[in-house]
């Protein structure tokens, strides 16, 4: 009897471990997406919303009957490293155009259990002419139409919408399409994270760009952590006052939360960034332990070094991103072009980095097509340097761009192809491995999903 409990304990961790790491990835787990991944999360949802709210404070919502899990992340600084794609183009990341009819749109469907997609073209034309903060929305012309698809293709890609009748596609071509909607309102408003709604910080419109980061950080503010309602500020502005005005358990929460927060959130945590009181609160005995504890909970590896820390999964069942990765152009250049930023200890200038880049596009003319351009050279270098910033392997500082430690778990190891001529990512010496032997994009650098 005692060994049956042990193997059904040591399959509940298993379980666990691997629900979590699902649930880093993709916040919005859905059973149509991921049926068995949803099973799992659905049978396993008690322990894991206990593990979330401890560990991060964040909180997991489970409706097996409506057939999605929902974890809401929240952070208390900006980041555009997930942005929404665009299903066409490349999945080209949405424009200020197309996040203004997100907005429009989902307000609009919060009414609305059924409709169809010339209705509510009709009603994004009149919610848009009623606010001069708008520009107006006029489905008259093809890239309002293309803006527009693009939004229900996002909110199909949710579950928030379902085509019933026609296809959403059909509307690209003609205003006239017929499509009708089945619309999910539940789902529809577990999708923001804030904890605190936009409407409860109306300003007036001409005041918003420059109470911006101010206007941010009241959304994310969390009211659990203590902290006055005045907090303003960017995240480091908003963490300082509320540990300050916190009582000494609220501060500890934060400190707790914050740090695991990032820990499971980025690619890399390094101790460089993070505050005075949460550097000490790593190196406390209380809260090493709690970290410990809660990396082997989720099955992780955890990587500390003098510079910081990195979780890897066996499993890559967190990653959502993965590097190396030459499934874009501007990944493959990443990659390339992340061997002459290590070689510089004191960085290397943009324009250093064009050069290499030209470099690449004249000896594979019939690679990168978008970039071969007069200023190709240059996009694609900022576009890889993105990708470097995003999985926390660069910076930016006093203008040039500096590899961070973990860039250097990278090292040049032999690679043959036929079509050396065709990609530079197929040529000798770049395939880039973790330094233990072990090739990143099987577990190496992960990117937590910030949705």
């Amino acid at each position: 009897m005692s060994t049956l409990a042990n193997q059904l304990a040591a399959a509940e961790r298993e379980e666990v471990a691997r629900g979590i790491r699902l649930l880093l990835a993709r916040p919005l787990l859905t059973e149509a997406a991921d049926p068995t991944g949803f099973e799992l999360v659905r049978r396993r949802r008690e322990p894991l919303a206990k593990w979330f709210d401890y560990t991060c404070g964040w909180s997991l919502v489970v409706e097996p009957r409506r057939g999605y899990a929902r974890l809401a992340k929240v952070r208390a600084d900006a980041d555009a490293s997930r942005p929404a794609r665009r299903p066409r183009s490349g999945r080209a990341p949405f424009d200020r155009r197309r996040y203004v009819l997100l907005c429009v749109t989902a307000a609009e469907l919060l009414s609305m259990p059924m409709t169809t997609i010339g209705l509510l073209a009709d009603r994004a034309v009149q919610a848009t002419a009623a606010d001069p903060a708008l520009p107006a929305f006029d489905p008259v012309h093809r890239s309002e139409r293309l803006a527009f698809v693009d939004v229900l293709k996002l909110l199909e890609s949710y579950g928030v919408l379902r085509a019933v009748d026609g296809t959403t596609e059909a509307y690209i071509e003609s205003a006239e399409a017929k499509v009708l909607y089945g619309v999910d309102t539940t789902m529809l408003m577990r999708l923001p994270a804030a904890p605190v709604g936009a409407s409860r910080l109306a300003v007036p419109p001409d005041e918003v760009p420059a109470r911006f980061e101010e206007l941010l950080a009241g959304i994310v503010r969390e009211r659990r952590y203590g902290g006055t309602p005045e907090a303003a500020g960017d995240g480091a502005m908003e963490e300082a006052r509320s540990v300050t005005a916190a009582t000494e358990p609220q501060r500890n929460l934060w400190l707790r939360h914050s740090v695991l927060r990032r820990l499971f959130d980025d690619p890399v945590l390094y101790r460089a960034d993070l505050t005075e009181d949460a550097l000490a609160y790593v190196n406390s005995l209380t809260g090493r332990q709690i970290l410990r504890r809660s990396v082997e909970q989720a099955g992780f590896v955890l990587e500390e070094r003098a510079e910081g820390f990195l979780l890897v999964d066996p499993d890559a069942i967190a990653t959502d991103v993965r590097f190396p990765d030459d499934t874009s152009t501007a990944r493959v250049a990443a990659l390339l072009l992340l061997e002459p930023v290590c070689a510089a200890p004191a960085g290397i200038l943009p324009e250093q980095l064009a050069e290499a880049g030209a470099d690449l596009l004249r000896r594979f003319p019939r690679w990168a097509k978008a970039y071969q351009s007069q200023d190709g050279a240059a996009r694609l270098a900022e576009d890889a340097v993105r990708v470097l910033r995003d999985v926390g392997l660069v910076q930016r500082a006093g203008g040039r761009v500096v590899a961070r430690p973990a860039a250097h778990r990278y090292r040049v190891a032999e690679a043959t192809s036929a079509d050396a001529d065709e990609r530079p990512g197929q040529r000798r010496g770049t395939n880039r491995r973790d330094t233990t032997g072990t090739p990143a994009s099987d577990g190496g650098l992960h990117e937590g999903d910030r949705q």
